[in-house]
């Protein structure tokens, strides 16, 4: 049985001297991504925010059934409520829950479990995983998730906006607040908005691996 197909329409074939330098403004655009964790309340239309979620909805996934739901919050008492909750849960996770050894990786990032950031930004977008949909099952679906998020974060960076990728753990809390079905999963906080004056970044954060340390090449 034939799949039912329609022409590829909209593809670009570029020159490989192209591709070279489109690829190389594109690398150096992304290695200038830095997470923050200091953000300033100046206000991101929301237009920005629905042409970026709108964005990671192109992502690839299994069976093309895009097992994604993105719940983008600015209301202020909503994301007092997900501070105070993601607050608890970072409580018992810095105060026994993490090993020493989790605890000794973290230290680097200065991170504790005080998070205003979940109230400065202008936005945080929950994202959520669909283990089912109208059709039933999803498949490969934290993969799918992953990807879409990955698109998210890149759209972010590519208009000038910053984010923080925010995983407390457990995130049952974001489900309730969020209104979201049993069927979702909470996968990631992400916190959106414009670097504070005079932000700053942990100094090895700017280290990244070497080619040779994250690609094998069988030629």
């Amino acid at each position: 049985m034939s799949a039912d197909t329609v022409p590829l329409t909209g593809y670009v074939r570029f020159t490989e001297a192209e591709m070279a330098a489109r690829l190389e403004d594109f690398r150096m655009h992304m290695s200038k991504r830095r997470t923050i964790r200091d953000f300033a309340d100046t206000p991101v239309p929301q237009a920005l925010i629905e042409t970026a979620i709108n964005t990671a909805g192109t992502a690839p996934s299994g069976a093309n059934f895009q097992p994604w739901h993105f719940v983008a919050i600015s209301d202020p008492e909503t994301k007092k409520a997900i501070r105070e909750a993601a607050e608890d849960e970072e409580r018992a996770f810095y105060n026994g829950r993490a090993s020493d050894e989790w605890l000794d990786a973290l230290a680097p990032l200065g991170t504790d479990d005080q998070k205003p950031f979940l109230e400065t930004a202008p936005w945080l977008i929950a994202v959520f995983a669909q283990k089912r949909g109208e059709h039933g099952k999803n498949y490969y679906v934290t993969e799918s998730v992953g990807l879409a998020t990955g698109m998210l974060i890149t759209a972010l960076h590519s208009v000038g906006l910053g984010t923080l990728t925010h995983t407390p753990a457990p995130m049952t809390f974001l489900r309730n607040i969020c209104e979201r079905p049993e069927t979702e999963k909470p996968f990631v906080l992400l916190v959106v908005g414009y670097p504070a004056d005079g932000c700053t970044v942990p100094a090895h954060a700017l280290e990244k691996k070497s080619l040779d340390e994250i690609a094998t090449f069988k030629t």
